[in-house]
Protein backbone atom coordinates (compact mmCIF):
# COMPACT_ATOMS: atom_id res chain seq x y z
CA UNK A 1 0.00 0.00 0.00
CA UNK A 2 1.67 3.72 -0.55
CA UNK A 3 1.89 5.63 1.80
CA UNK A 4 2.48 8.67 -0.32
CA UNK A 5 -0.94 9.00 -2.86
CA UNK A 6 -0.51 8.82 -6.88
CA UNK A 7 -1.95 11.73 -7.29
CA UNK A 8 0.76 13.63 -5.00
CA UNK A 9 3.23 11.28 -7.40
CA UNK A 10 1.84 13.49 -10.38
CA UNK A 11 2.70 16.55 -8.48
CA UNK A 12 5.87 16.03 -7.05
CA UNK A 13 6.66 14.96 -11.54
CA UNK A 14 5.14 17.95 -12.75
CA UNK A 15 6.95 20.28 -10.24
CA UNK A 16 10.54 18.44 -11.36
CA UNK A 17 9.53 18.35 -14.73
CA UNK A 18 8.05 21.05 -15.71
CA UNK A 19 8.32 23.89 -12.62
CA UNK A 20 10.15 26.61 -12.13
CA UNK A 21 12.23 27.93 -10.09
CA UNK A 22 11.90 26.73 -6.70
CA UNK A 23 9.05 24.76 -7.64
CA UNK A 24 10.65 21.71 -6.39
CA UNK A 25 10.94 22.57 -2.87
CA UNK A 26 7.18 24.42 -2.33
CA UNK A 27 6.30 21.04 -3.54
CA UNK A 28 7.73 18.81 -1.47
CA UNK A 29 7.25 21.20 1.44
CA UNK A 30 3.71 21.16 0.59
CA UNK A 31 3.56 17.15 0.17
CA UNK A 32 5.72 17.00 3.40
CA UNK A 33 8.70 14.47 1.93
CA UNK A 34 11.81 15.25 1.10
CA UNK A 35 12.97 16.48 -2.36
CA UNK A 36 14.66 13.27 -3.61
CA UNK A 37 11.76 11.56 -2.87
CA UNK A 38 10.18 14.51 -5.16
CA UNK A 39 12.85 13.52 -7.78
CA UNK A 40 12.24 9.88 -7.60
CA UNK A 41 8.87 10.36 -8.26
CA UNK A 42 9.26 11.94 -11.14
CA UNK A 43 11.81 9.27 -12.56
CA UNK A 44 9.37 6.82 -11.62
CA UNK A 45 6.20 8.52 -13.28
CA UNK A 46 7.87 9.60 -16.90
CA UNK A 47 9.29 5.95 -16.77
CA UNK A 48 5.38 4.30 -16.53
CA UNK A 49 4.13 6.92 -19.35
CA UNK A 50 7.02 6.23 -21.68
CA UNK A 51 6.18 2.30 -20.91
CA UNK A 52 2.59 3.01 -21.47
CA UNK A 53 3.04 4.46 -24.88
CA UNK A 54 6.30 2.59 -25.88
CA UNK A 55 3.85 0.46 -28.09
CA UNK A 56 4.54 -3.17 -25.69
CA UNK A 57 2.02 -5.01 -23.89
CA UNK A 58 -0.09 -2.75 -21.21
CA UNK A 59 -0.66 -3.72 -17.29
CA UNK A 60 -4.16 -5.21 -18.08
CA UNK A 61 -3.04 -7.44 -21.07
CA UNK A 62 -0.07 -8.51 -18.58
CA UNK A 63 -2.06 -9.12 -16.02
CA UNK A 64 -4.41 -11.40 -18.19
CA UNK A 65 -1.02 -13.12 -19.14
CA UNK A 66 0.39 -13.79 -15.74
CA UNK A 67 -3.32 -14.94 -14.70
CA UNK A 68 -3.72 -17.39 -17.83
CA UNK A 69 -0.07 -18.84 -17.17
CA UNK A 70 -0.86 -19.64 -13.35
CA UNK A 71 -3.86 -21.32 -14.47
CA UNK A 72 -2.27 -23.23 -17.36
CA UNK A 73 0.94 -23.66 -14.17
CA UNK A 74 -1.77 -25.21 -11.74
CA UNK A 75 -2.94 -27.74 -14.71
CA UNK A 76 0.46 -29.27 -15.35
CA UNK A 77 0.56 -30.19 -11.67
CA UNK A 78 -2.30 -31.94 -11.83
CA UNK A 79 -0.99 -33.56 -14.88
CA UNK A 80 2.37 -34.45 -13.31
CA UNK A 81 0.57 -36.58 -10.79
CA UNK A 82 -1.00 -38.74 -13.03
CA UNK A 83 2.05 -39.11 -15.09
CA UNK A 84 4.54 -41.69 -15.40
CA UNK A 85 8.06 -41.50 -15.75
CA UNK A 86 9.07 -43.99 -18.60
CA UNK A 87 12.24 -42.75 -20.13
CA UNK A 88 14.02 -45.47 -22.64
CA UNK A 89 16.11 -46.98 -20.51
CA UNK A 90 12.95 -47.99 -17.80
CA UNK A 91 10.77 -48.97 -21.90
CA UNK A 92 13.80 -51.26 -22.38
CA UNK A 93 13.50 -52.91 -19.25
CA UNK A 94 10.13 -53.26 -19.50
CA UNK A 95 10.54 -55.22 -22.69
CA UNK A 96 13.26 -57.16 -21.43
CA UNK A 97 11.61 -58.08 -18.14
CA UNK A 98 8.20 -59.14 -19.74
CA UNK A 99 9.95 -61.70 -22.60
CA UNK A 100 11.53 -63.57 -19.75
CA UNK A 101 8.53 -63.88 -17.81
CA UNK A 102 6.89 -64.67 -21.03
CA UNK A 103 4.94 -62.13 -22.45
CA UNK A 104 5.25 -62.26 -26.44
CA UNK A 105 6.47 -59.11 -28.59
CA UNK A 106 3.19 -58.32 -29.04
CA UNK A 107 1.85 -58.44 -25.76
CA UNK A 108 4.90 -56.52 -24.49
CA UNK A 109 3.39 -53.57 -27.66
CA UNK A 110 0.00 -53.92 -26.44
CA UNK A 111 1.15 -52.81 -22.75
CA UNK A 112 3.47 -50.05 -24.09
CA UNK A 113 0.73 -48.71 -26.31
CA UNK A 114 -1.30 -48.38 -22.90
CA UNK A 115 1.78 -46.26 -21.40
CA UNK A 116 3.16 -44.63 -24.26
CA UNK A 117 -0.08 -44.05 -26.90
CA UNK A 118 0.01 -45.69 -30.28
CA UNK A 119 1.84 -43.22 -31.82
CA UNK A 120 5.16 -43.96 -29.69
CA UNK A 121 4.78 -47.23 -28.54
CA UNK A 122 8.20 -49.03 -30.35
CA UNK A 123 8.01 -51.29 -33.37
CA UNK A 124 7.47 -54.80 -33.27
CA UNK A 125 11.03 -54.96 -34.69
CA UNK A 126 12.42 -52.22 -32.40
CA UNK A 127 11.03 -54.80 -29.55
CA UNK A 128 12.65 -57.77 -31.18
CA UNK A 129 15.75 -56.15 -31.70
CA UNK A 130 15.89 -55.15 -27.93
CA UNK A 131 14.71 -58.81 -26.26
CA UNK A 132 17.62 -60.41 -28.78
CA UNK A 133 20.50 -58.14 -27.45
CA UNK A 134 19.53 -59.20 -24.02
CA UNK A 135 19.91 -62.67 -25.09
CA UNK A 136 22.99 -62.54 -25.78
CA UNK A 137 23.90 -60.50 -22.86
CA UNK A 138 22.25 -63.37 -20.80
CA UNK A 139 24.32 -65.72 -22.32
CA UNK A 140 27.50 -64.08 -21.24
CA UNK A 141 26.27 -63.35 -18.13
CA UNK A 142 25.37 -67.06 -17.53
CA UNK A 143 28.73 -68.54 -18.77
CA UNK A 144 30.47 -66.75 -15.87
CA UNK A 145 27.31 -67.70 -13.27
CA UNK A 146 27.38 -71.15 -14.09
CA UNK A 147 31.06 -71.11 -13.58
CA UNK A 148 30.24 -70.04 -9.76
CA UNK A 149 27.58 -72.71 -9.46
CA UNK A 150 29.43 -75.52 -11.09
CA UNK A 151 30.68 -76.64 -7.58
CA UNK A 152 27.73 -76.23 -5.91
CA UNK A 153 25.16 -78.16 -7.80
CA UNK A 154 25.36 -81.90 -6.33
CA UNK A 155 22.05 -83.35 -7.52
CA UNK A 156 20.19 -82.74 -10.46
CA UNK A 157 16.88 -83.83 -12.24
CA UNK A 158 17.30 -83.88 -16.08
CA UNK A 159 14.64 -84.04 -18.81
CA UNK A 160 14.12 -82.89 -22.22
CA UNK A 161 11.17 -80.81 -23.99
CA UNK A 162 10.63 -80.31 -27.54
CA UNK A 163 10.49 -76.82 -29.42
CA UNK A 164 8.69 -77.26 -32.79
CA UNK A 165 10.36 -80.70 -33.42
CA UNK A 166 13.72 -79.38 -31.53
CA UNK A 167 14.84 -80.66 -28.00
CA UNK A 168 15.74 -78.40 -25.53
CA UNK A 169 18.16 -79.82 -22.45
CA UNK A 170 16.83 -79.19 -19.11
CA UNK A 171 18.28 -79.63 -15.65
CA UNK A 172 17.25 -78.41 -12.52
CA UNK A 173 18.79 -78.53 -9.28
CA UNK A 174 15.68 -79.85 -6.69
CA UNK A 175 16.38 -78.36 -3.29
CA UNK A 176 17.09 -74.53 -4.79
CA UNK A 177 15.04 -74.89 -7.97
CA UNK A 178 18.73 -73.44 -9.86
CA UNK A 179 18.12 -73.68 -13.34
CA UNK A 180 21.39 -74.76 -14.37
CA UNK A 181 21.12 -76.42 -17.71
CA UNK A 182 19.06 -75.28 -20.84
CA UNK A 183 20.13 -76.11 -24.07
CA UNK A 184 18.84 -75.96 -27.19
CA UNK A 185 20.35 -78.96 -29.14
CA UNK A 186 20.32 -80.97 -32.76
CA UNK A 187 19.19 -83.72 -31.03
CA UNK A 188 18.60 -85.64 -27.44
CA UNK A 189 21.26 -88.89 -28.72
CA UNK A 190 23.84 -89.69 -25.64
CA UNK A 191 26.86 -87.64 -26.76
CA UNK A 192 24.97 -84.37 -27.04
CA UNK A 193 23.18 -85.14 -22.91
CA UNK A 194 27.39 -85.67 -22.38
CA UNK A 195 28.47 -82.50 -23.91
CA UNK A 196 26.03 -81.11 -22.00
CA UNK A 197 26.72 -82.76 -18.62
CA UNK A 198 30.50 -82.83 -18.98
CA UNK A 199 31.24 -78.81 -17.15
CA UNK A 200 29.25 -80.11 -13.98
CA UNK A 201 32.49 -81.64 -12.41
CA UNK A 202 30.43 -81.57 -8.44
CA UNK A 203 27.16 -84.20 -9.82
CA UNK A 204 26.79 -86.82 -7.27
CA UNK A 205 23.40 -87.77 -8.09
CA UNK A 206 21.23 -87.63 -11.22
CA UNK A 207 17.54 -88.11 -11.74
CA UNK A 208 15.88 -88.44 -14.61
CA UNK A 209 13.52 -90.49 -16.89
CA UNK A 210 14.20 -94.06 -19.14
CA UNK A 211 14.61 -92.13 -21.97
CA UNK A 212 17.33 -94.12 -24.23
CA UNK A 213 19.18 -91.12 -25.04
CA UNK A 214 19.22 -89.65 -21.68
CA UNK A 215 20.21 -93.02 -20.09
CA UNK A 216 23.10 -93.33 -22.39
CA UNK A 217 24.31 -89.87 -21.63
CA UNK A 218 24.57 -90.47 -18.29
CA UNK A 219 26.47 -93.96 -18.91
CA UNK A 220 28.73 -91.90 -20.95
CA UNK A 221 29.25 -89.40 -18.21
CA UNK A 222 29.91 -92.11 -15.53
CA UNK A 223 32.24 -94.09 -17.90
CA UNK A 224 34.39 -90.62 -18.69
CA UNK A 225 34.14 -89.62 -15.04
CA UNK A 226 35.26 -93.57 -14.03
CA UNK A 227 38.06 -93.44 -16.48
CA UNK A 228 39.69 -90.05 -15.38
CA UNK A 229 39.04 -91.13 -11.31
CA UNK A 230 36.73 -88.18 -10.47
CA UNK A 231 33.44 -88.66 -8.68
CA UNK A 232 31.12 -90.73 -10.55
CA UNK A 233 27.60 -89.69 -10.30
CA UNK A 234 25.08 -92.03 -9.12
CA UNK A 235 21.41 -92.65 -11.43
CA UNK A 236 18.44 -92.50 -10.59
CA UNK A 237 15.37 -93.44 -12.10
CA UNK A 238 12.74 -90.84 -11.84
CA UNK A 239 9.56 -92.17 -9.31
CA UNK A 240 7.49 -89.64 -10.74
CA UNK A 241 7.56 -91.07 -14.60
CA UNK A 242 6.84 -94.38 -13.05
CA UNK A 243 3.63 -93.85 -11.25
CA UNK A 244 2.74 -91.97 -13.92
CA UNK A 245 2.66 -94.71 -16.35
CA UNK A 246 1.38 -96.93 -14.11
CA UNK A 247 -1.81 -94.31 -13.83
CA UNK A 248 -2.48 -94.70 -17.68
CA UNK A 249 -2.42 -98.01 -17.42
CA UNK A 250 -4.96 -98.50 -14.32
CA UNK A 251 -6.82 -95.71 -16.16
CA UNK A 252 -6.71 -97.65 -19.36
CA UNK A 253 -8.49 -100.64 -17.26
CA UNK A 254 -10.78 -98.99 -16.04
CA UNK A 255 -12.11 -97.47 -18.99
CA UNK A 256 -12.13 -101.16 -20.47
CA UNK A 257 -14.16 -102.37 -17.63
CA UNK A 258 -16.58 -99.46 -17.92
CA UNK A 259 -17.26 -100.17 -21.64
CA UNK A 260 -17.36 -103.58 -21.19
CA UNK A 261 -19.60 -103.54 -18.35
CA UNK A 262 -22.07 -101.29 -20.36
CA UNK A 263 -21.96 -103.55 -23.03
CA UNK A 264 -23.12 -106.24 -20.79
CA UNK A 265 -25.99 -104.40 -19.18
CA UNK A 266 -26.97 -103.49 -22.96
CA UNK A 267 -26.77 -107.36 -23.85
CA UNK A 268 -29.14 -108.00 -20.58
CA UNK A 269 -31.63 -105.39 -21.85
CA UNK A 270 -32.10 -107.37 -25.18
CA UNK A 271 -32.20 -110.56 -23.82
CA UNK A 272 -35.33 -109.00 -21.40
CA UNK A 273 -36.40 -107.13 -24.30
CA UNK A 274 -36.81 -110.67 -26.35
CA UNK A 275 -38.44 -112.41 -23.27
CA UNK A 276 -41.27 -109.62 -22.93
CA UNK A 277 -41.61 -109.93 -26.87
CA UNK A 278 -42.28 -113.85 -26.78
CA UNK A 279 -39.51 -114.30 -28.38
CA UNK A 280 -36.44 -117.10 -28.39
CA UNK A 281 -34.31 -115.88 -25.02
CA UNK A 282 -31.49 -118.39 -25.78
CA UNK A 283 -29.54 -116.74 -27.92
CA UNK A 284 -29.29 -112.68 -26.28
CA UNK A 285 -29.16 -114.90 -23.06
CA UNK A 286 -25.88 -116.48 -23.92
CA UNK A 287 -24.69 -113.03 -25.52
CA UNK A 288 -25.75 -111.24 -22.03
CA UNK A 289 -23.29 -114.16 -20.16
CA UNK A 290 -20.61 -113.78 -22.63
CA UNK A 291 -20.71 -109.98 -22.26
CA UNK A 292 -20.78 -110.18 -18.51
CA UNK A 293 -18.11 -112.90 -18.36
CA UNK A 294 -15.96 -110.42 -20.32
CA UNK A 295 -16.33 -107.64 -17.94
CA UNK A 296 -16.13 -109.92 -15.04
CA UNK A 297 -12.60 -110.66 -16.18
CA UNK A 298 -11.50 -107.09 -16.84
CA UNK A 299 -12.64 -105.48 -13.93
CA UNK A 300 -10.76 -108.38 -11.90
CA UNK A 301 -7.65 -107.60 -13.78
CA UNK A 302 -8.18 -104.26 -12.91
CA UNK A 303 -8.31 -104.93 -9.56
CA UNK A 304 -5.41 -107.21 -9.96
CA UNK A 305 -3.30 -104.83 -11.57
CA UNK A 306 -4.36 -101.93 -8.61
CA UNK A 307 -3.55 -104.60 -6.16
CA UNK A 308 0.16 -105.32 -7.47
CA UNK A 309 0.23 -101.37 -8.14
CA UNK A 310 0.10 -100.40 -4.58
CA UNK A 311 2.53 -103.00 -3.52
CA UNK A 312 4.98 -102.00 -5.82
CA UNK A 313 4.30 -98.42 -4.83
CA UNK A 314 5.26 -98.94 -1.53
CA UNK A 315 8.65 -100.05 -2.77
CA UNK A 316 9.11 -96.37 -4.47
CA UNK A 317 8.57 -94.55 -0.96
CA UNK A 318 10.86 -93.54 1.50
CA UNK A 319 9.16 -94.78 3.92
CA UNK A 320 7.47 -98.12 4.47
CA UNK A 321 3.80 -98.35 5.63
CA UNK A 322 4.37 -99.22 9.24
CA UNK A 323 7.09 -95.88 9.49
CA UNK A 324 10.25 -97.84 9.27
CA UNK A 325 13.05 -96.74 6.74
CA UNK A 326 12.72 -98.15 3.23
CA UNK A 327 15.86 -100.12 1.89
CA UNK A 328 16.71 -101.95 -1.56
CA UNK A 329 16.26 -105.03 -0.03
CA UNK A 330 12.54 -104.94 1.18
CA UNK A 331 11.68 -102.76 -1.98
CA UNK A 332 12.95 -105.98 -4.19
CA UNK A 333 10.78 -107.81 -2.07
CA UNK A 334 7.94 -106.07 -2.62
CA UNK A 335 8.53 -105.46 -6.74
CA UNK A 336 9.13 -109.21 -6.84
CA UNK A 337 5.31 -109.83 -4.45
CA UNK A 338 4.02 -107.41 -6.81
CA UNK A 339 5.12 -108.85 -10.04
CA UNK A 340 3.17 -111.37 -10.46
CA UNK A 341 0.01 -108.92 -10.49
CA UNK A 342 1.11 -106.64 -12.59
CA UNK A 343 1.09 -109.47 -15.81
CA UNK A 344 0.16 -108.77 -19.53
CA UNK A 345 1.27 -106.14 -21.70
CA UNK A 346 0.02 -103.15 -20.91
CA UNK A 347 2.27 -103.35 -17.63
CA UNK A 348 4.83 -104.07 -18.77
CA UNK A 349 6.69 -100.90 -18.90
CA UNK A 350 5.98 -100.64 -15.38
CA UNK A 351 7.67 -103.93 -14.80
CA UNK A 352 10.73 -102.96 -16.76
CA UNK A 353 10.99 -99.68 -14.73
CA UNK A 354 10.47 -100.91 -11.33
CA UNK A 355 12.49 -103.95 -11.83
CA UNK A 356 15.98 -101.50 -13.09
CA UNK A 357 18.15 -101.37 -10.13
CA UNK A 358 18.25 -97.46 -10.49
CA UNK A 359 14.82 -97.18 -9.44
CA UNK A 360 16.32 -97.55 -5.81
CA UNK A 361 19.25 -95.75 -5.82
CA UNK A 362 18.11 -92.90 -4.24
CA UNK A 363 17.48 -95.57 -1.43
CA UNK A 364 20.77 -96.72 -1.75
CA UNK A 365 21.98 -92.96 -1.04
CA UNK A 366 19.65 -91.77 1.27
CA UNK A 367 20.93 -94.58 3.72
CA UNK A 368 24.36 -93.33 3.02
CA UNK A 369 24.26 -90.19 3.76
CA UNK A 370 22.54 -90.61 6.82
CA UNK A 371 25.34 -93.46 8.34
CA UNK A 372 27.44 -90.06 7.54
CA UNK A 373 24.78 -87.84 9.20
CA UNK A 374 24.50 -90.02 12.42
CA UNK A 375 27.65 -92.95 12.80
CA UNK A 376 25.11 -94.30 16.08
CA UNK A 377 23.03 -96.67 14.38
CA UNK A 378 20.87 -96.91 17.64
CA UNK A 379 20.23 -93.49 17.64
CA UNK A 380 20.15 -92.90 13.96
CA UNK A 381 16.79 -95.61 13.85
CA UNK A 382 15.22 -93.73 16.52
CA UNK A 383 15.60 -90.03 15.08
CA UNK A 384 14.30 -90.99 11.61
CA UNK A 385 11.36 -92.69 13.81
CA UNK A 386 10.81 -88.75 15.50
CA UNK A 387 11.12 -87.49 11.77
CA UNK A 388 8.31 -89.95 10.42
CA UNK A 389 5.88 -89.28 13.79
CA UNK A 390 6.04 -85.26 13.46
CA UNK A 391 4.89 -86.07 9.88
CA UNK A 392 2.30 -88.55 10.93
CA UNK A 393 0.73 -85.80 13.09
CA UNK A 394 -2.75 -84.97 12.53
CA UNK A 395 -3.66 -81.63 11.01
CA UNK A 396 -5.28 -79.25 14.46
CA UNK A 397 -9.26 -79.13 13.57
CA UNK A 398 -11.80 -75.98 13.86
CA UNK A 399 -14.05 -78.34 15.51
CA UNK A 400 -12.46 -78.74 19.15
CA UNK A 401 -8.90 -79.29 20.65
CA UNK A 402 -6.56 -81.71 19.36
CA UNK A 403 -6.19 -85.03 20.95
CA UNK A 404 -5.50 -88.52 20.48
CA UNK A 405 -1.65 -90.43 20.56
CA UNK A 406 -1.07 -88.76 17.04
CA UNK A 407 -0.53 -85.48 18.82
CA UNK A 408 2.06 -86.39 21.58
CA UNK A 409 3.43 -90.01 19.71
CA UNK A 410 6.68 -87.66 18.68
CA UNK A 411 7.04 -85.79 22.13
CA UNK A 412 7.52 -89.68 23.55
CA UNK A 413 9.84 -90.52 20.62
CA UNK A 414 11.45 -87.01 21.65
CA UNK A 415 12.03 -88.49 25.16
CA UNK A 416 13.43 -92.03 24.02
CA UNK A 417 16.18 -89.87 21.49
CA UNK A 418 17.09 -87.99 24.81
CA UNK A 419 17.88 -90.94 26.56
CA UNK A 420 20.09 -92.44 23.57
CA UNK A 421 22.12 -89.11 23.59
CA UNK A 422 22.05 -85.56 25.34
CA UNK A 423 23.49 -83.82 22.04
CA UNK A 424 20.08 -85.35 20.09
CA UNK A 425 18.83 -82.42 18.68
CA UNK A 426 22.10 -81.71 16.62
CA UNK A 427 21.96 -84.85 15.45
CA UNK A 428 18.25 -84.88 15.00
CA UNK A 429 19.23 -81.54 12.28
CA UNK A 430 21.63 -82.93 10.32
CA UNK A 431 19.54 -86.47 9.89
CA UNK A 432 16.04 -84.37 9.30
CA UNK A 433 17.97 -82.45 6.53
CA UNK A 434 19.42 -85.59 4.69
CA UNK A 435 15.20 -86.79 5.40
CA UNK A 436 14.06 -83.33 3.84
CA UNK A 437 16.60 -83.11 0.92
CA UNK A 438 15.92 -86.96 -0.74
CA UNK A 439 15.66 -86.80 -4.05
CA UNK A 440 13.52 -89.68 -5.86
CA UNK A 441 11.57 -88.05 -8.60
CA UNK A 442 12.15 -85.66 -10.99
CA UNK A 443 8.85 -83.22 -10.51
CA UNK A 444 11.35 -79.90 -10.07
CA UNK A 445 12.44 -80.55 -13.67
CA UNK A 446 8.58 -81.57 -14.75
CA UNK A 447 7.14 -78.09 -13.04
CA UNK A 448 10.42 -76.42 -15.11
CA UNK A 449 9.31 -77.96 -18.36
CA UNK A 450 5.52 -76.90 -17.43
CA UNK A 451 6.91 -73.36 -17.20
CA UNK A 452 8.28 -73.52 -20.42
CA UNK A 453 5.43 -75.18 -22.33
CA UNK A 454 3.59 -72.41 -21.50
CA UNK A 455 6.05 -69.66 -22.39
CA UNK A 456 6.35 -71.21 -25.94
CA UNK A 457 2.79 -70.97 -26.38
CA UNK A 458 3.26 -67.69 -26.87
CA UNK A 459 6.44 -67.37 -28.44
CA UNK A 460 6.77 -67.79 -32.37
CA UNK A 461 10.51 -69.16 -31.79
CA UNK A 462 12.15 -69.61 -28.73
CA UNK A 463 16.00 -69.54 -29.72
CA UNK A 464 18.95 -70.44 -27.45
CA UNK A 465 19.19 -66.42 -26.54
CA UNK A 466 15.43 -66.01 -25.15
CA UNK A 467 16.32 -69.55 -23.15
CA UNK A 468 19.13 -67.70 -21.29
CA UNK A 469 17.08 -64.76 -20.86
CA UNK A 470 14.54 -66.56 -19.10
CA UNK A 471 16.89 -68.78 -16.97
CA UNK A 472 18.57 -65.98 -15.88
CA UNK A 473 15.26 -64.51 -14.73
CA UNK A 474 14.41 -67.89 -13.38
CA UNK A 475 17.31 -68.02 -11.13
CA UNK A 476 17.13 -64.09 -10.00
CA UNK A 477 13.55 -64.56 -9.70
CA UNK A 478 12.45 -64.50 -5.57
CA UNK A 479 9.82 -67.02 -5.19
CA UNK A 480 6.39 -65.47 -3.82
CA UNK A 481 4.99 -68.39 -1.57
CA UNK A 482 5.94 -71.92 0.62
CA UNK A 483 9.42 -72.58 2.10
CA UNK A 484 11.65 -70.46 -0.22
CA UNK A 485 9.36 -67.04 -0.03
CA UNK A 486 11.30 -63.91 -0.48
CA UNK A 487 14.12 -65.99 -1.56
CA UNK A 488 15.70 -66.52 -5.69
CA UNK A 489 17.28 -70.08 -6.35
CA UNK A 490 20.81 -68.68 -7.12
CA UNK A 491 20.17 -67.41 -2.99
CA UNK A 492 18.75 -70.88 -2.14
CA UNK A 493 21.83 -72.30 -3.66
CA UNK A 494 24.37 -70.12 -1.72
CA UNK A 495 26.00 -68.91 -4.41
CA UNK A 496 27.27 -65.46 -3.32
CA UNK A 497 25.95 -62.46 -5.60
CA UNK A 498 26.73 -58.51 -5.17
CA UNK A 499 22.94 -58.60 -6.00
CA UNK A 500 20.44 -61.34 -6.84
CA UNK A 501 18.66 -58.59 -8.84
CA UNK A 502 17.73 -59.53 -12.70
CA UNK A 503 18.20 -56.54 -13.99
CA UNK A 504 21.10 -55.68 -11.74
CA UNK A 505 22.69 -59.09 -12.69
CA UNK A 506 21.61 -58.38 -16.19
CA UNK A 507 23.56 -55.58 -16.38
CA UNK A 508 26.79 -56.37 -14.09
CA UNK A 509 30.19 -55.59 -15.46
CA UNK A 510 31.60 -59.08 -16.91
CA UNK A 511 35.47 -60.59 -15.99
CA UNK A 512 37.93 -59.71 -18.04
CA UNK A 513 39.01 -63.43 -20.78
CA UNK A 514 42.03 -64.54 -19.98
CA UNK A 515 44.50 -64.50 -22.41
CA UNK A 516 46.75 -67.78 -22.65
Amino acid sequence: MLKIPVATWIANAAACLCGRFGAVTAQAQHAACSRQTAYDHAQKVQAAVEAEHAGGPTRRQLLAEVQALRHENTQLWAWLEQTIDFPEARRQQFTITAAAMGLSLNQSGVLLAIVLGDVARPSRSALHRIVQAAGRRAGQVLAALDRQCRALILVGCLDEIFFHGRPILVGVEPASRVWFLGTRAADRTGPTWLGALRPWMALEFLVADAGKGLQNGIALLQQERRAAEQTVPENGLDVFHTTQEAQRVLRQQWQRVERLWEAAEAADTQAHRAGQRGQDRRGPAARARRAWDRATAAFRAYERGEAGWRRARAALAVFRPDGRLNDRAWARQQIAAAAPLLDGRDWSKVRGFLEAAESQTFLDRLHRQLEQAEPDPGLRTELVRLWWLRRQRPRVGTAGVPGGSGHVAHLVQMMVCQKHSAGWAASYRRVARVLRQTVRASSAVEGMNSVLRMHQARHRTVTQELLDLKRLYWNSRPFREGKRKGRCPYELLGLELPSSDFWTLLKMPLPEPQVT
